[in-house]
């Protein structure tokens, strides 16, 4: 069944305006009840907001994605096939789901997260949903199974990780993830894979919802965080999205696309490599990976003393100078090992100024 922009438009429509209604609702209990991220000297934030935003992620894409099928296969004789990937799915971001919102109101280890992270990682690989070609990255191509699970649940975790680290100042995560989010939306629309792109575009509708009250949102009024059950959340789709757009030659895959890897990484890149940087900082010092510092690239922006809507705009704007320096490179015909090299470089380079103009 092919697909027109109506029904994308439709999802994304329900998605939005459930979370723009719901929004001020939830915002309401968190003050009634005093359900508050706090600040501390590790925060950015100087006061109680509402911490509980990104509860209305799970619903709004449910909703967008729900309806739309609905629709769009009213008074069609054809069954609707959901595959035994997308029901794996939808366990390990109900199980996510529900550990980030217990950390949200009771609080969680961060190493106790990590274990039921974990979990929800291993349905990926166990239905088959997993990296097992390289696309010829440092010339390989398909990879043994022993190599690729552990693989793919590597990069599940980082990217849920990073998604949940990186949201540390207004609208970062959520601007992140709205650019990946409509990327994914175009890019499976092309493929002619028209449930993942109602999935990519209903989550957007509701991020760009989120995004409204989180960074324009006044504080004591609608002002929200999205909290871990939103950013876990978040990780966790957006790394679904990304696996499964990488596969090919699969009975659940795509046809071979030697760049879809690459697109894959340049979606995420950005959050990733700060985690991982962050991760080999901490371990250096001799502290733990899990410890909770101001040494993300926000924090390091922050330090040149910049206001938040001024570093938002900068790593926006990062992101969306290497996603284009990467289709030029890979138009102009250079191997996706060097072009991972010149991200890196980028990066390295940047963080390295911005520690050196350090206020």
């Amino acid at each position: 069944m092919t697909i027109n922009y109506a029904y994308i438009i439709i999802a994304f429509a329900i998605s939005l305006v459930f979370s723009l209604i719901c929004t001020p609702i939830v915002v309401k209990m968190c003050n009634t009840h005093g359900i508050f991220d706090l600040p501390n000297e590790r925060k950015v934030h100087k006061y109680s907001i509402p911490r509980l935003g990104g509860t209305l992620f799970m619903p709004s894409l449910a909703l967008g994605v729900i309806v739309t099928l609905l629709i769009m296969y009213q008074g069609i004789n054809q069954e609707l096939e959901i595959g035994m990937s997308n029901v794996m799915m939808v366990i390990g971001a109900i199980l996510i789901y529900l550990i980030g919102i217990f950390d949200d109101l009771k609080g969680l280890k961060a190493f106790h997260k990590f274990i039921i992270q974990t979990i929800a990682a291993l349905v990926f690989p166990l239905c088959n949903l997993m990296i097992s070609n390289l696309h010829g990255l440092f010339g390989i191509h398909e990879i043994p199974l022993w190599i690729g699970y552990p693989l793919t649940v590597f990069v599940i975790l980082l990217i849920v990780n990073a998604m949940n680290l990186i949201d540390g100042i207004d609208g970062l995560a959520s601007g992140l993830a709205f650019l990946i989010l409509g990327s994914f939306a175009y890019l499976y629309y092309d493929l002619g894979a028209y449930l993942f792109c109602l999935i990519s575009t209903s989550l957007a509708g509701a991020t760009l919802a989120f995004f409204f009250f989180n960074f324009y949102g006044k504080v004591g009024r609608l002002k929200t965080f999205m909290g871990d059950s939103g950013s876990l959340f978040l990780g966790y789709v957006i790394a679904y999205l990304a696996i499964k757009y990488q596969m090919s030659n699969e009975p659940i895959g795509f046809p071979y696309r030697e760049e879809s890897l690459l697109i894959s990484f340049t979606l995420v890149f950005l959050p990733c490599i700060d985690v991982i940087r962050v991760a080999i900082l901490r371990k250096l010092r001799g502290r733990s990976m899990f410890e909770a510092d101001k040494t993300h690239i926000h924090h390091r922006i922050m330090q040149m003393g910049l206001d938040m809507h001024t570093t938002l705009g900068i790593i926006i704007a990062l992101f969306v100078s290497i996603s284009l320096i990467n289709y030029g490179l890979y138009v102009g015909g250079l191997q996706t090992e060097y072009i991972i090299g010149v991200d890196i470089i980028i990066y390295t380079l940047f963080i390295w100024i911005v520690t050196l103009l350090k206020a």
